[in-house]
């Protein structure tokens, strides 16, 4: 990314009363994440790609917190109660599915867990990001996230909508639809909630 673009990110998610924090690559990233997050409090995780590759949940799980990972349960009823027990926990990591330039955040959820925590409940939210999620615009975010996100998610978690064969959304309503709720954070009410950590370097979907 060049300089131009991280200082437009950084002002326009400023003004919007989000914090942006750059990294060279992921590993300073997951530096940054134990350094500022207390050992002592609860903490969510959303799943994502570019948090398993950083495998912070075993980190924070070694140092003594407190963490709600739904790919720890043992079984679908238990995934489920933990998402709701992350939706109130002091911190929550994720990560997310596009960030414009313009200074929005853009996400589709299959059960909703993860855009209701970024939303409200945690005190204090993390979102990271490769480069390969930042687009210049909130048009480009949602068609980043319809038409590149969603399909792959979707082959991922081994379900087959329409949009895994097309590699494009189609706006189907299929029992196999993975994008059923689409959340566009344009900013915080709360000036010291949100933090997104951008690396350069490509990572997660």
């Amino acid at each position: 990314m060049n300089i131009e673009t991280i200082c437009t990110l950084r002002e326009n998610f400023r003004l919007r009363n989000i914090e942006v924090a750059y990294f060279d690559t992921l590993e300073e990233v997951k530096t940054y994440i134990l350094d500022k997050v207390p050992a002592e409090c609860t903490i969510g995780i959303g799943h994502s790609a570019t948090l398993h590759k950083l495998h912070v949940t075993s980190a924070l799980l070694e140092r003594g917190n407190a963490v709600y990972d739904k790919e720890l349960a043992k079984d679908k009823e238990e995934g489920k109660r933990i998402k709701k027990k992350a939706l109130l926990t002091d911190w929550y990591i994720t990560g997310s599915n596009a960030v414009s330039v313009d200074g929005r955040i853009v996400n589709v959820d299959h059960s909703g867990n993860r855009v209701a925590a970024m939303t409200f409940g945690p005190d204090k939210v993390i979102i990271v990001v490769g480069r390969n999620k930042v687009v210049p615009s909130l048009a480009d975010a949602i068609a980043r996230v319809k038409n590149v996100a969603c399909p792959l998610n979707a082959k991922r978690a081994g379900f087959n909508p329409p949009c895994v064969a097309l590699g494009r959304c189609v706006d189907c309503v299929s029992g196999e639809r993975v994008c059923n709720s689409l959340s566009i954070i344009e900013g915080q009410s709360e000036p010291d909630r949100m933090i997104l950590c951008v690396a350069d370097e490509d990572c997660g979907f």
